[in-house]
């Protein structure tokens, strides 16, 4: 199995959390979305869409994070991240859409580089377009954690969907400067996940590509 990721990529983070939490090895493969590889013809032959995260398994290739994570949770069933209640999964997924319809598709890299290049926005503008977005969403994150009882996670004592896609959505809203403070349900399961060894092992800095500090 090949994932190829970039190692600030949200959508990848979410395929790591789920690969890590499943025990599953894979090849890391890095595609450096700032250095313009993923519009390579040999990586759109994978993926039209020029994006990451793409995983291949034999003669599976999938390129969008939310089949890749279907597929996972099908093809290693244990743990489980989609929940068998139909409600409860219900409710997963309704909070795995907030982030990954959206948050995250009006933020993503290519995006900020269009309302930079084509739009000519400013550096201050386009940091204020990518807060407006978190904010409003994690509005609503807040709300539906709230309608759920205290838990390590967003949806009980194990990780689900949610956590996969909630978490990278964190990391790349404080890593842009946004108050995660104000939200203290997401906040608090943040932190919790990021303290658990798959997360660590997922995380953005522990990958090859991630640059090293010095």
């Amino acid at each position: 199995m090949q994932l190829f990721s970039f190692f600030s990529s949200s959508t990848a983070f979410r395929v790591r959390i789920a690969l890590a939490l499943k025990g599953v090895s894979y090849e890391y493969r890095a595609v450096n979305l700032r250095a313009g590889e993923q519009h390579q013809q040999a990586f759109l032959d994978r993926n039209p869409s020029g994006g990451v995260p793409v995983l291949v398994d034999g003669d599976v290739c999938l390129g969008q994070s939310l089949a890749i994570l279907d597929y996972l949770d099908s093809r290693y069933p244990e743990p489980r991240l989609t929940p068998a209640d139909p409600l409860q999964r219900a409710r997963v997924l309704e909070l795995v859409n907030v982030i990954a319809c959206d948050i995250h598709p009006v933020n993503n890299l290519r995006v900020q580089l269009y309302l930079k290049n084509i739009l000519g926005v400013t550096e201050e503008q386009k940091n204020i377009w990518y807060r407006h977005w978190v904010e409003q969403g994690f509005d609503i994150v807040e709300c539906l954690l709230a309608r759920q009882d205290d838990a390590p996670y967003c949806f009980g004592n194990q990780p689900t969907l949610a956590d996969c896609c909630l978490v990278p959505q964190v990391w790349s809203a404080a890593r842009a400067g946004c108050d995660i403070a104000a939200y203290p349900r997401i906040d608090r399961i943040y932190r919790h996940c990021m303290a658990q060894p798959a997360f660590i092992q997922a995380a953005p800095e522990q990958q090859a590509d991630a640059p090293q500090q010095t």
